[in-house]
């Protein structure tokens, strides 16, 4: 094969196939053998192939959840839906059922779609799913990731471990000394960030880490509720503790009101999130507050940037996060 940008003859004389056939491979048509399939793109990533210009992208914007089931999913819609609004775009909501990497049904979907762009929340893609994304031009961008994006991967987050130190330094602050915590998934690289930043504040106040008040939860209602009914079932609960999100903030509520206890009178409750709820609820939560419109914003018009050909000044941005001060924390009862 020559030397420079291969054509698509010369893939389809190597792979012993005809052209047409690597065209539908391009295009993620699903009528090619899974054997034929994996041979040309693997062609296609050992020469480094691009797709030509054939004319200008979908008015299709791609946006693939690991799941999809909480207001925090709804946030990040309505920022990339303030996006595509502006640049004209529809956008297709995708679910990966809980997997954090979309399957191969998802990406020939993208390929078939030619979309202006796509993000990814809470998930990534592997190295072979990247080349196919890149051959088409098809840009990229990782939404709060959950492990750590692959060199050269486009991504968008926030400050997980400030938030995680900012909510535990508030609790120690008011006085609190046995402080819990219900994180999220160890998996998650956000969870992980959350409880560092949660033991650093306890540290550098000359407390100890306590182990047995820490629980790992997913995320959802119902783990923050049988981790809080386990944490505040102890000989010696704490007297307050950071939740790893507002929905297992929510689910320590439901525990703490079955326990006869009171929020903040007995138990101090912080959040991370600030999803509308944490208004709604009584006491309304204090929470950590990430921007996950702006971010969802960010990633988009991040996408869009890099399928004009445009050079972001950055394309690992990480937006800050601000402790919001409601009700659900006040000084111990008894210390």
């Amino acid at each position: 094969m020559r030397g420079d940008a291969p054509t698509l003859a010369e893939i389809a004389r190597e792979a012993g196939v005809s052209t047409p056939t690597v065209s539908k491979v391009l295009n993620g048509r699903s009528d090619v053998a899974p054997a034929t399939r994996a041979r040309v793109e693997e062609l296609l990533q050992r020469h480094g192939y691009r797709r030509r210009s054939s004319g200008p992208p979908s008015r299709l914007f791609d946006l693939v959840f690991h799941e999809l089931e909480s207001a925090w999913a709804m946030e990040v819609i309505r920022g990339v839906e303030n996006v595509a609004r502006q640049e004209n775009l529809h956008v297709v909501l995708s679910e990966s059922a809980g997997r954090l990497m979309p399957g191969q049904s998802w990406v020939d979907g993208v390929l078939a779609r030619r979309p202006s762009g796509v993000v990814l929340v809470l998930s990534d893609l592997d190295a072979t799913q990247r080349t196919q994304l890149a051959s088409r031009d098809i840009p990229f961008v990782v939404l709060d990731p959950a492990g750590d994006p692959a060199e050269g991967v486009p991504a968008v987050g926030t400050n997980n471990w400030l938030g995680g130190l900012t909510a535990t330094r508030h609790l120690i602050d008011l006085g609190h000394r046995r402080i819990g915590m219900i994180g999220g998934p160890s998996r998650m690289m956000c969870s992980r960030a959350r409880l560092d930043g949660y033991r650093a504040a306890l540290e550098t106040a000359g407390l100890p880490v306590d182990l047995k008040l820490v629980r790992e939860g997913d995320f959802h209602f119902e783990s923050g509720y049988s981790a809080g009914r386990d944490l505040l079932s102890r000989p010696e609960p704490p007297t307050a503790v950071f939740a790893g999100n507002d929905l297992q903030a929510l689910g320590l509520y439901e525990a703490a009101r079955e326990l006869g206890l009171r929020v903040p009178e007995d138990l101090s409750v912080v959040g991370f999130d600030d999803l509308p709820m944490a208004r709604w609820v009584g006491p309304p939560l204090t929470t950590v507050r990430q921007p996950l419109v702006a971010m969802a914003e960010t990633a988009a018009r991040l996408a869009l940037e890099l399928g004009r050909g445009e050079r972001p000044t950055a394309t690992r941005v990480d937006l800050a996060t601000t402790l919001v001060i409601r009700h659900s924390t006040a000084a111990p009862g008894n210390v």
